[in-house]
């Protein structure tokens, strides 16, 4: 007989907020500053790493960020959540395909960003990045073990992208650096043309918010009109919607607009939905948009590429409680307000590898069977 705290499905996620029984947590092991290429630039001349250097992020760094990531898995663990670890490589090695050589890879502290869960799968997203593109093998020892353990796990994997040079914009970071903020939400944003060519389909699972029947992803540095249309196809008997927010850098929908239980979202307050449909779809089905908080802090932490507004890359445990970054006073005195157990979790020091709470987690399995949570749709939409 199975124990009731112990699932026989290994692998089942619909939404980001029904009570999470099973997750992923990242590390920091090995965490580089990728090698320049196409798809991104870092330029942090006043840390010591200026446009063209790249290597380790520094050791202390990086066992502060292990820190409060195992201090994470302890809450989850105390809470009754099983946690899994990725398996890190040497992420500084030269890596190529017939392509291309890129001179180093990145890491593995943010699962969300390649691991998709939709129900009974998990689906290794494409990755648009090159020093990213072989970080799907730090988690294959996982997906192995829950396509042993579970009879009914799908295990898919997008097609891997070529990411050649057609794949790219050329000169787009030079021209985006030269352009105010303003003039980025003009010319990239509403026209939804960012670094990314239409050349083959891409996009990041970070990129995805799920609401049951309804998955909304957003185009993005990571995410173009192919990466969408991919998912259409893939997830036919769910409804994907295509979402663009007031940003001139887009990068991920889990610090824009999330889901913290039926009805409710936590909108970004700068980044307000330029897509017209997605507020009337809310509005029609009685999903209420909450701003957020400022974030406590205005200025990244040392060589992070996050943006300070992982103030709202939170975690949702059940509809009831949700995980925090314990410096962010302001968003937790909100949440208390909307009715929520909030657990601060210190994990400042974690940003600079990759993300905040939702970034750092993968669900494998939580609670609950896929709703549709917006039966009144919008024709087209």
């Amino acid at each position: 007989m199975t124990s009731p705290d112990k699932p026989s499905t290994v692998v089942c996620s619909w939404n980001e907020w029904d009570p999470l029984r099973h997750v992923i947590v990242g590390r920091a092991d090995g965490a580089m500053i990728q090698a320049p290429e196409p798809a991104v630039q870092r330029d942090w001349p006043q840390w010591g790493y200026p446009l063209g250097t790249y290597g380790p992020l520094p050791q202390e760094m990086a066992d502060k960020a292990n820190e409060q990531l195992d201090n994470f898995v302890r809450i989850l663990e105390n809470r009754g959540i099983r946690v899994d670890r990725p398996t890190p490589l040497d992420f500084s090695q030269t890596v190529q395909t017939p392509d291309w050589v890129q001179k180093s890879m990145f890491g593995c502290m943010p699962p969300r960003d390649l691991l998709l869960t939709v129900g009974h799968q998990i689906l290794e997203a494409t990755m648009c990045y090159r020093s990213r593109w072989f970080e799907y093998l730090c988690y294959r020892p996982l997906l192995e073990r829950y396509f042993q353990d579970d009879p009914d796990f799908r295990w898919e994997a997008a097609p891997k992208p070529r990411l050649t040079d057609r794949t790219y914009r050329d000169g787009f970071w030079q021209e985006f650096g030269a352009k105010s903020e303003e003039e980025r939400i003009r010319d990239y944003s509403l026209n939804k043309q960012w670094v990314l060519t239409e050349h083959e389909p891409l996009f990041d699972a970070a990129e995805v918010g799920r609401f049951g029947r309804d998955l909304f992803v957003q185009r993005s540095t990571t995410t173009n009109a192919g990466g969408v249309s991919w998912l259409r196809r893939h997830f036919p008997d769910h409804r994907i919607h295509e979402a663009v927010f007031y940003e001139g850098d887009p990068v991920h929908i889990d610090a824009t607009f999330i889901p913290l239980r039926p009805g409710l979202i936590l909108n970004n307050r700068k980044r307000v939905p330029l897509t017209a449909e997605l507020v009337e779809l809310c509005r029609r089905n009685d999903w209420e948009i909450v701003p957020c908080a400022v974030p406590a802090r205005p200025e990244k932490p040392r060589l992070s590429f996050c943006s300070p507004w992982l103030t709202m890359n939170t975690l949702m445990l059940d509809p009831k409680t949700i995980c925090v970054e314990s410096g962010e006073t302001a968003q937790m005195e909100l949440l208390d307000k909307l009715g929520f157990e909030v657990i601060p979790v210190p994990f400042w020091d974690v940003a600079p590898f990759g993300g905040g709470l939702h970034c750092s987690t993968a669900d494998v399995y939580r609670e609950g069977t896929c709703e549709d949570y917006f039966p009144k749709q919008i024709a087209g939409y």
